[in-house]
């Protein structure tokens, strides 16, 4: 029963046989490869116009060299206080970027509040050097607590973005379980919408060790092409990376491990729903469900075999947590099956 996070989980069958499929011969190097041609081709085609796809190794180093590649001096990046890039990435966008800030916006469940961040954009006056300038909003899709923006939503942060000449990046690591979600498409979830940057994620829905950062602004791809090889993150065997993007786009598969994780996300959902032992926090938009449970009870489910983590309560959460409680984080994936689901569901009846 693993449910600590869709990060445990081993490769989809489909992408180890890409893998192998692409494992001999000769190929050139440094992402100039013709399956690396393909895939880049494949992206567009995905997102419904020509963009730009740069591979690298971790949602880490795709979320910061998105926010420098709009670096500028005294630049400051706007994300939800318990955003990834914020509480989860060491300093990493601030170190590649040289210098640059993260501020914190309010918001409940994860998702920023465009009031909170219409009133702390407005702060920063771009002529004033003192404070320091706005340099790009981010917002992260699903959210770190399993809720997703919806597409008025994200027009409607990306319009202040605009109004304040800044881009608006999306952090995607979990991108394919709000996209089927939302039953939307790539498109218009993203650029459509006002998004001009993207962290792609693939390792949480099956791949390997696949991210790209996706540019709909092709005006900077030259110079992500320089930030991205200083970051040490070209790879010259780039050939493993886009044959696992090429399963993964083969015939939905990416689409198809993300309902499933989705659906055994609502299902483990219902079942702490019906729990005389646990207690829902809220309803999962996506793959990731959150419940409440005391201590010693979570200690025996751990002990008979469940994978979890206990979590910070997050800010808007108004439900209540008893002394003896803690709240809890569950994540399913791809692997997740409706048989483990239910073997937990029967230990928390």
């Amino acid at each position: 029963m693993f449910f600590a996070s869709d990060n445990w989980a081993g490769a989809h069958p489909n992408i180890a046989a890409g893998l192998s499929a692409n494992s001999g011969g000769f190929s050139t190097a440094y992402g100039d490869g013709a399956l690396d041609q393909v895939v880049y081709q494949r992206f567009s085609e995905i997102f419904e116009r020509e963009v730009a796809v740069f591979f690298v190794a971790t949602g880490t180093a795709a979320n910061s060299l998105a926010l420098t590649t709009y670096n500028k001096p005294g630049g400051i990046s706007f994300a939800h206080r318990e955003s990834h890039v914020i509480e989860d990435e060491c300093g990493a966008p601030e170190y590649f970027s040289g210098g640059s800030r993260l501020h914190a916006i309010d918001g409940a469940l994860g998702k920023i509040d465009p009031h909170n961040l219409e009133r702390t954009i407005g702060r920063f006056a771009p002529e004033i050097v003192h404070w320091g300038r706005p340099m790009a909003v981010s917002i992260t899709q699903s959210t770190e607590v399993g809720t997703i923006y919806g597409l008025n939503e994200i027009e409607t942060i990306s319009a202040i973005a605009k109004q304040h000449s800044v881009p608006l990046h999306m952090d995607g690591a979990r991108f394919a379980n709000a996209l089927v979600a939302l039953d939307t498409t790539p498109a218009e979830m993203t650029w459509k919408r006002g998004v001009d940057v993207l962290s792609f994620g693939g390792t949480k829905n099956g791949c390997w060790c696949a991210e790209a950062i996706v540019l709909f602004d092709l005006d900077r791809a030259r110079e992500l092409a320089f930030l991205r090889k200083r970051a040490a993150q070209l790879f010259s065997k780039s050939r493993f990376v886009a044959a696992q993007f090429e399963a993964y786009f083969k015939d939905g598969l990416w689409l198809e491990t993300a309902r499933n994780a989705n659906a055994m996300a609502a299902r483990l959902a219902a079942a702490i729903e019906d729990s005389a032992t646990a207690k829902l926090a809220w309803p999962p938009q996506a793959n990731e469900v959150f419940a409440v449970i005391k201590k010693a009870e979570a200690e025996k489910l751990q002990a008979a075999g469940a994978a979890f983590y206990d979590w910070h309560k997050p800010h808007g959460f108004d439900g209540h947590i008893g002394e003896d409680e803690l709240l809890y984080r569950f994540v399913t994936s791809f692997a997740t099956t409706a048989e483990e689901v239910d073997r937990f569901g029967q230990l928390i009846a």
